[in-house]
């Protein structure tokens, strides 16, 4: 049994995967920009991830942009059968680092393509539309011309699963009239429970729940009842906030991401952490979920 067995297993959309995947994110360049400082190592951290039995990996063309799918295809290919990669599409970077609504049917149907390109696939297993109507986090908008752009290219057989990425509750409802919906991947944390209640129907559901930057992401969280409770556990903040996250619900798929080895291997221990109730209860305090719904 690998490592991260031991945290369950979940469906994603035609498949089912281990609860702890691995985000391709932080194998760009600073600012999810331009190429790694160290290729090699970039490579051998998808090759340990996989090694160590993740079975889900989560990018997009517009990491570097097209870096990561190309760092994907290097280490990897020709895939092992079991290996889901789920993309985005909905953005675009400017020169400037910038990222960019890209939500036009050309565009999409270009990323689609561009995404099949570089990772040398003949269909995308799972591709979410990266919503961008505010890309610092959910906000509302129309959605059913790009998601209709996307089913369409899901019935040409270039897309198995549709997802959405920082949706709202009223968007994860509008796209499930237009398409099967399998993950919704919003930003959720310790300290930052908007979801909780979106996680909650999902689970009802039977659909992925997708949280990035698990410590904050760009913006860190700082918390001492994290830094307490990993001390007297013997683990990292990033394995009881990976494990805290584990603990919210069944349908929760992790994707941390980082160029280490060492860390990756960090991450991946997560699934073997108990959180007793008395601690899960001091971490939920952090914020509150009646906050947050």
């Amino acid at each position: 049994m690998t490592m991260i067995a031991s945290a369950g297993t979940f469906a994603l959309g035609h498949r089912t995967v281990k609860r702890i995947g691995y985000g391709a994110m932080q194998l760009a360049g600073p600012g999810v920009f331009g190429p790694p400082k160290d290729r090699r190592a970039a490579v051998a951290v998808l090759r340990e991830a996989v090694a160590q039995g993740v079975d889900h990996i989560d990018t997009s063309d517009f990491y570097g942009p097209h870096v990561t799918n190309q760092l994907i295809r290097e280490a990897l290919h020709p895939y092992p059968d079991d290996l889901v990669i789920v993309t985005k599409v909905g953005a675009r970077r400017g020169p400037d680092a910038s990222w960019n609504p890209a939500f036009a049917a050309d565009e999409l149907v270009q990323a689609v393509h561009d995404n099949l390109r570089h990772l040398g696939l003949d269909v995308l297993d799972v591709v979410n539309l990266r919503l961008m109507f505010d890309v610092h986090g959910p906000a509302e908008g129309a959605i059913e011309a790009p998601l209709t752009v996307l089913a369409d290219l899901q019935r040409q057989g270039l897309i198995r699963s549709i997802g959405l990425s920082n949706a709202t509750r009223r968007q994860v409802a509008d796209a499930r009239r237009i398409t099967d919906i399998v993950c919704v991947q919003n930003q959720f944390n310790l300290a930052r429970r908007d979801d909780d209640a979106l996680i909650d129907e999902l689970a009802g559901a039977g659909t992925a729940y997708v949280p990035f930057f698990p410590l904050g992401g760009f913006s860190p969280l700082q918390s001492e009842t994290l830094s307490a409770v990993a001390g007297r556990l013997g683990a990292t903040p990033m394995q009881v906030a990976l494990a805290w996250l584990l603990r919210r619900a069944p349908n929760v798929l992790l994707i941390p991401g980082t160029s280490s080895i060492e860390h990756l291997r960090q991450n991946l221990a997560s699934a073997r952490l108990t959180l007793p109730d008395d601690v899960l209860a001091e971490l939920d305090a952090i914020t509150p979920a009646s906050e947050g719904a």
